[in-house]
């Protein structure tokens, strides 16, 4: 249940905000924010040690940022199955998708983020759905776009439209962020940050935005890092990431 949260606000000096939640199996190894990728030297980025790729990639040069989420439809067969974090490489270094085999990866929405547009691709296992994110806050779940493809019924789908429900507005009430160079992360991120280290909700809790949940067996799922970053024209202006959901001492500086 990743969540992912962009701002866009075309007259304002920082014009594009990124929030990037990434939820996953707790036991799932990863490496956090580095330049990961010899044949990408200029990516930086976590690294998934399983699959090797990443959920959330920076191009400082470019500047641009992608991240990925797990979509919903059908799943491509095992034979020759890809991973999605190469998505996210493949944007933030070349803008665009490119001749991809699509049918080779289970579905997802993929975010690209530049100073001057912001694009959203959602892949379903049929279709590729392109469109450009326009003004305002949108928010991107598992389910779609502002939860878009939400059916009736299901556990997941009601945590969704609960995380939904409770933060959409208090993202939009919040003042803006107005990141600068050399602010710390709570001055940069201002009112926004309160809301990504959780709203002071329970992890276990239906609304969470950092879940934290036993599935049994052993098996704990969960928010595992949360990724923000600001583009301007001509600069990635920061790029701050935390892997201690929830806890306000463990943000970082990385760009």
């Amino acid at each position: 249940m990743c969540t992912a949260i962009i701002s866009v606000e075309s007259s304002a000096a920082v014009p594009v905000l990124v929030a990037g939640v990434r939820d996953e199996f707790i036991v799932r190894d990863w490496q956090p924010p580095g330049r990961h990728w010899p044949d990408r030297p200029g990516l930086v980025g976590g690294r998934d040690l399983r699959a090797g790729g990443t959920w959330f990639a920076v191009d400082p040069a470019a500047p641009r940022v992608a991240l990925v989420l797990n979509g919903r439809g059908r799943m491509a067969p095992e034979a020759g199955r890809a991973t999605r974090g190469e998505l996210p490489l493949l944007m933030a270094a070349d803008g665009k998708l490119g001749e991809l085999e699509l049918a080779a990866f289970d579905p997802f929405h993929l975010v690209g983020a530049e100073p001057d547009r912001v694009r959203l691709w959602s892949w379903d296992g049929h279709d590729l759905v392109e469109r450009v994110l326009g003004r305002g806050l949108h928010m991107i779940v598992n389910s779609g776009l502002e939860g878009e493809g939400q059916q009736e019924g299901g556990t997941e789908d009601a945590y969704m439209g609960a995380r939904l429900a409770h933060f959409r507005p208090r993202l939009a009430a919040a003042a803006r962020p107005r990141p600068g160079t050399e602010d710390g992360p709570r001055e940069a991120w201002g009112e926004w940050l309160p809301l990504l280290e959780g709203d002071g909700l329970p992890r276990a809790d239906h609304r969470a935005l950092l879940p934290l949940l036993d599935m049994g067996d052993g098996r704990v799922w969960g928010t595992t890092s949360v990724s923000l970053a600001a583009l301007a024209p001509g600069s990635v202006v920061r790029y701050d990431f935390s892997g201690a959901p929830g806890d306000g001492a463990a943000w970082t500086r990385v760009l």
